[in-house]
Order: C-alpha cells, then sequence, then structure tokens
C-alpha cells in the first residue's frame, strides 16, 4: 500500500526513466484523473493511503504512459478553446495550433452563416464555431464512423446540435454552406515513420497521411468544393509548416480570391483561406 505522495513519486521516476516528455506533470494528471483530487486535496492529504483499486489502475496508466500512450488517450479528455472534449484512439487529439484555424474563421464569418466542417474528427473545430460563433449552423463530416461517434458526444457535452454526416469528403454532402472549413490529413507518408511515438502508433493513420505530397486532400477539397460554397463563400485550411506557398497556388490555380496565409504565433504558416468567385472555375 502506498500513500498519495509515494505513489506520485514513483510514477514521475518511472516516466523520467523512460524518457516521456512532460513525464512529471503527466505523472500528476493520471494521479489526478484516478483519484478524482485536485492540488488543493492533495497536498492536505499526501500521507493518506491510496485504495488497492485506484494504486492499480495508477500503476496500469503510468505503465501505458511510460509506452508512449498519449495522456488525452488515457484520461479520454483534451482540451481546446477552452472547452473540455472526448477523444480516444478513433481521432486526433485536438491541438492548440488549430485554434489559430478557428479563430481566424469567428473573425471573419457572418452571423447566422452555415458552416461545414470537413474530416471533423473529434468535432473541435465545428463545435467551438458554434459555441463562440453568433447564429451559426454547423455539420461535421468524416469518413470515420467511430470518429462520428466521438463528435455526437462532444457537441452534446459542449450544449451545440451540430449535424452530423458520415460522408467520404463530399460524397454525401448536400447544399451550400458560406464557410467549408477542414484540416484534412497533411502530413507526407514518407515523413509519418519520423514522428514521435504517441503520434505515429497512437493516433489514427486515417487522419495524418496526406498521400504522397500532403496535398491529396487539399486538392480534392479544392476540386470540389466550389459546388456547395455560396458566392463569396469562405474556404479555409489547416496546413502545415512548409505548406503556404502550395496552397497559395493551389486556391488561386482554382479561381479563388483574396487567399491568404495565417501564422501562428510562432510565425509559421498553419491557415489558408480563400473566396469563391462569382465565375469560379470548377
Amino acid at each position: 500500500m502506498r500513500t498519495l505522495g509515494e505513489l506520485l513519486r514513483e510514477g514521475r521516476q518511472e516516466l523520467a526513466q523512460c524518457r516521456i516528455e512532460n513525464g512529471e506533470a503527466d505523472a500528476w494528471y493520471l494521479l489526478e484523473y484516478v483519484c478524482g483530487i485536485d492540488k488543493n486535496y492533495y497536498f492536505m492529504h499526501t500521507d493518506d493511503i491510496i485504495e488497492e483499486a485506484k494504486e492499480e489502475q495508477y500503476r496500469l496508466l503510468v505503465g501505458q504512459r511510460s509506452r508512449h500512450v498519449p495522456l488525452q488517450y488515457l484520461t479520454y479528455t483534451a482540451y481546446f478553446m477552452g472547452l473540455s472534449f472526448c477523444v480516444n484512439e478513433h481521432v486526433l487529439i485536438p491541438r492548440q495550433d488549430t485554434e489559430i484555424l478557428v479563430e481566424t474563421i469567428l473573425e471573419r464569418i457572418p452571423e447566422g452563416a452555415r458552416v461545414l466542417d470537413l474530416c471533423t474528427g473529434s468535432g473541435c473545430i465545428v463545435i467551438s464555431l458554434l459555441k463562440y460563433g453568433r447564429g451559426l449552423q454547423g455539420t461535421g463530416s468524416d469518413i470515420s464512423g467511430k470518429a462520428l461517434e466521438t463528435a455526437g458526444k462532444n457537441a452534446a457535452q459542449n450544449g451545440v446540435n451540430p449535424r452530423f454526416i458520415k460522408s467520404d469528403l463530399f460524397e454525401n454532402i448536400e447544399g451550400c454552406y458560406d464557410v467549408i472549413v477542414s484540416n484534412p490529413p497533411y502530413i507526407r507518408t514518407d515523413v509519418i515513420p519520423t514522428l514521435m511515438d504517441e503520434v505515429r502508433l497512437h493516433e489514427p493513420l486515417l487522419a495524418l497521411d496526406g498521400k504522397d505530397d500532403g496535398l491529396y486532400f487539399y486538392r480534392q477539397i479544392i476540386r470540389k468544393a466550389g459546388q456547395y460554397l455560396e458566392e463569396n463563400g469562405m474556404l479555409a485550411f489547416e496546413i502545415g509548416f512548409d505548406q503556404g506557398e502550395a496552397l497559395t497556388e493551389l486556391l488561386c490555380d482554382a479561381g479563388y480570391r483574396d487567399v491568404q496565409i495565417i501564422r501562428d504565433l510562432g510565425g509559421r504558416n498553419r491557415v489558408a483561406l480563400g473566396k469563391k468567385c462569382s465565375k469560379r472555375r470548377e
């Protein structure tokens, strides 16, 4: 039997030995998750003996984290735009980088606009837009039924009601939208083996692999998006840091106007957007 303090120290030591990035913090978050405590409680009860079942659960989770299972998949929780999202192995873990995409759209979207989020995954983009936008109507689509189940739970958890559609990009999409947004798979196939173990071994490959040059899904979406955008509607993407020039060319060649590349706080390319022209080529 271990006290809370002893168990936390052991968890930190194990993660440090396994060279887990942010292991000290992760050991605490797992203890907080298993025991349902906060730091105030911990510091007042450091010498309390922990229940055997909770000790076993904690050791199991620390062992999984030491094998590079992401913390968010162990606690089933990730935070995005100040909101809590359920995550699992069927969806990408929402990242702070993607908040730049949501914020960019919120700055430009009119009240009551209709939004389509392609490759919605956990639903974090469309849910955040509906939560913080003014009277928006949202639809999220994904090829993965399991991802859509997770997105539906997240919508209910955050008090919004987008429509979710199982669709391979535009396959089952109908109607027109004021904004089409997507964070599609954009990592080159040959780069995936070089990613962190947490990503390479545990996040869904389907949501990562952008084919040979990382641009496959951008091309597919740009080619068809005009059929589903209102006049002057906006197409917006999250992009990789080295994809700004390629996306500018793809959008301009397809007839989009006011094409912009937005940088994140670190000065890296993060968002590409353009507006549909009234005489856009299809």
